[in-house]
């Protein structure tokens, strides 16, 4: 396999996603002591980036255009798979402390309340419903600008778009590391007695049970079992975050559905809350790291384009 080949056709999440599995990788090396089957998942991550890299000599080998398609969108399964290998990490990394306590806190000395506790006073079952609705609908969202992005044939504002989503999610992962935590659905709440506390009309116990499975929480066990098995994902709320960086993104680069994704948004925001995913202070949190991501997006973006042409033009035969 000519290196040359691999690094022309590497796009520059690529570079991201291959840049964040070494640095998972290496997070497992130093924690090794802590972290069970911690050489698994470093075989696991260069499999990982050993695919991406071959997929990108394919493409420029065969020319085939399912390949591209694949190249072009492979990174979102690769980021919820990097997101899942957390699972295994955060938790014995940190012996097992959450730091819920320290975000409820943060939220009684902001408003005086727990804000989850005080939206009871206004919930509805199909207040509920809508709620519950927007917040699953988070992923769809990335879905619909990148295929509009896509259908253009706008490479240049797709693979920019793709690479800041990128940069989000691990950006927010990387806040998971610090402060781990479950929200109030397990802490404030009854994590079991959910969908009796807060009904919805139709779709909403389904919405959640497919929101639980993406999140790995246990179904039909007590709340104690249900936080020990959960994935620590809560601070900075990331579904805040990514949703911010979605409705700007689509201002700025001027997709048709921007109006949807900004009404659907603000729904799924003030979901993080009302469905109990998050404390308030998480989506304060959220907005911090997106404003991060979109002032420093840019320059990276230029940067690993950058760096595979540099390293492209050095290699034999360049």
């Amino acid at each position: 396999m000519n290196l040359r080949r691999v690094t022309a056709h590497l796009n520059a999440a690529d570079v991201l996603v291959i840049g964040f599995f070494a640095f998972l990788s290496a997070v497992n090396i130093v924690f090794a002591f802590r972290i069970p089957h911690w050489w698994l998942m470093i075989l696991i991550n260069a499999a990982v980036v050993a695919a991406i890299c071959i997929l990108g000599w394919a493409r420029h080998t065969t020319g085939w255009k399912v390949l591209a398609l694949i190249q072009d969108w492979h990174v979102a399964p690769t980021v919820f798979f990097s997101f899942k290998e957390l699972y295994f990490m955060i938790k014995p990394i940190h012996l097992g402390r959450d730091y819920d306590d320290v975000l409820i806190a943060a939220d009684r000395w902001l408003f005086g309340v727990d804000p989850t506790h005080w939206l009871m006073q206004i919930s509805t079952p199909w207040l509920t419903e809508i709620l519950q609705i927007a917040y699953t609908l988070f992923y769809a969202l990335f879905l619909l600008i990148g295929i509009e992005l896509y259908r253009r044939n706008d490479k240049g504002a797709f693979h920019f778009f793709m690479f800041t989503c990128v940069y989000g999610f691990y950006l927010s992962y990387i806040g998971y590391f610090f402060l781990p935590a479950v929200g109030p659905r397990f802490t404030l709440h009854d994590f079991s007695a959910l969908d009796r506390d807060l009904p919805g009309v139709f779709l909403t116990p389904y919405l959640r049970e497919f929101v639980n499975f993406g999140g790995s929480v246990p179904v039909g066990v007590p709340n104690e079992v249900a936080i020990a098995g959960t994935q620590r994902d809560v601070f900075p709320s990331g579904h805040t975050m990514m949703t911010l960086v979605l409705m700007y993104l689509g201002l700025r680069l001027r997709i048709g559905l921007r109006y949807f994704v900004i009404v659907t948004g603000s729904l799924l925001i003030v979901a993080t809350v009302y469905e109990r995913y998050h404390y308030v202070v998480d989506l304060l949190g959220g907005a911090a790291f997106m404003v991060v991501c979109v002032c420093t997006s840019p320059l990276l973006y230029r940067s690993s384009k950058n760096s595979l042409s540099t390293l492209e033009s050095r290699l034999p035969g360049a």
